[in-house]
């Protein structure tokens, strides 16, 4: 079993190039020297999204996604990712992009705070996006 892995909840949706996906995840978190150990990516409505945002973190809003991290050790990634496709559908036609490139990014946002990054302030967001872009140019699909 591969250590990525993709799931709908309650939805339909099919993601595409799972496998090539899945690689440059575990890459980019080699990049970071970090193995990835289990990473599943949940995709749901944001109804569903947004029940978990305020049963796990007392958030009363709608967001594109939510990490949670379940690592027992500090180098490899046990985690649960789940992204609103409606958030990601929404949030693609705001900043211009294809679905499929804001999905991408999403995921690998998720991945990035897993090792380490953080978005709280201006500075840090911007650092992140930084980031995030350089890994969004090593894709090969």
């Amino acid at each position: 079993m591969r250590p990525v892995q993709f799931f709908s909840h309650q939805i339909k949706f099919t993601l595409s190039d799972k496998k090539r996906i899945a690689g440059w995840l575990e890459s980019t978190a080699q990049s970071e020297r970090k193995i990835i150990k289990h990473f599943s990516v949940v995709f749901c409505s944001d109804a569903y999204l947004r029940s978990l945002n305020i049963s796990h973190l007392a958030h009363d809003y709608f967001t594109d996604i939510l990490t949670f991290d379940l690592s027992e050790q500090p180098k490899e990634i046990n985690a649960e990712l789940y992204i609103s496709i409606e958030r990601v559908k929404d949030n693609a036609k705001i900043f211009g992009v294809s679905m499929r490139e804001e999905i991408h990014r999403v995921i690998l946002h998720g991945l990035l705070h897993l090792c380490g990054y953080k978005d709280k302030t201006k500075a840090e967001q911007n650092a992140m996006r930084a980031v995030e872009d350089r890994y969004l140019r090593k894709r090969t699909f």
